[in-house]
């Protein structure tokens, strides 16, 4: 594990290179998890140099006093060009929470980038009231919530499941709370014309956090877009079905690097 300091904070990531020429990508996690989330991406790091971070306050990062909505997002956003810059990573893969950082990123930075990937994300990510409710008053609950079928994972075993919830708990109902105020306040529909690099839409079929309609919006408004499906996965498909989002997401990586 490694550190950057920016900000008045540091933040914590890993890279896994073996000797890999292609674009190194960076990793971008979802609300109330961590860079554990890619774990299986780094078996592509014979193909290129695969870097995961933990947002502010995740992980083994600090956390920031940034509140929900635009300031935790703008700080995300830092987060995650430190990282990039000092890797050189110019591809970036964010799920959930994370996507919507990647489409700041290359809406509202300099950072010169070769790719996008938006995993189970979208452009707009409007929470439940339930949900909502729930991580402001019974966090268990809301825990439960993201954890039912077809959510999170379609069919996941249940080790997979269980780490899920235990990253969640250990994330916080504080900090999860934001991500997911700053996820409902996120939207940038009308914005998808100014994304100029490749992007590659991916979602789980089973996906009922940000459905495959999501990823047809992307494909639709953004120039340079396509779009796959993982089948047999929900919205943490990287994690429930690693070998089929990992030859799409190489698949996207060799594209980019012809």
């Amino acid at each position: 594990m490694e550190r950057i300091a920016h900000d008045g904070r540091t933040t914590a990531y890993r890279v896994a290179d073996r000797g890999g020429d292609g674009p190194a990508v960076c990793c971008i996690h979802g609300s109330g998890g961590s860079k554990g989330a890619w774990k299986s991406q780094s078996r592509e790091s014979d193909r290129f140099p695969v870097v995961a971070l933990d947002l502010s306050g995740h992980g083994d990062s600090d956390d920031t006093d940034a509140a929900a909505g635009r300031e935790a997002l703008d700080a995300y956003a830092d987060d995650v060009v430190a990282v990039a810059e000092a890797t050189g990573a110019s591809v970036l893969c964010g799920n959930s929470l994370g996507g919507a950082v990647a489409l700041w990123v290359a809406l509202e930075r300099d950072l010169p980038l070769d790719g996008l990937v938006l995993a189970g994300t979208g452009a707009k990510l409007a929470v439940t009231a339930e949900l909502l409710d729930a991580l402001a008053t019974d966090f268990d609950r809301a825990v439960d919530l993201l954890h039912e079928p077809d959510r999170l994972f379609h069919d996941a075993s249940p080790e997979y499941v269980d780490a899920s919830r235990a990253e969640m708990r250990e994330c916080g109902r504080a900090v999860t709370e934001r991500d997911f105020r700053t996820c409902h306040a996120f939207d940038v529909r009308d914005r998808l014309s100014e994304i100029a690099v490749p992007s590659l839409a991916i979602v789980g079929e089973h996906d009922a956090l940000t459905p495959p309609a999501y990823h047809d919006f992307f494909a639709e408004r953004i120039d340079d877009c396509e779009r796959a499906v993982i089948e047999d996965a929900a919205h943490l498909a990287m994690l429930e079905r690693p070998a089929a989002f990992n030859a799409a997401l190489a698949a996207f990586v060799r594209r980019i690097s012809a």
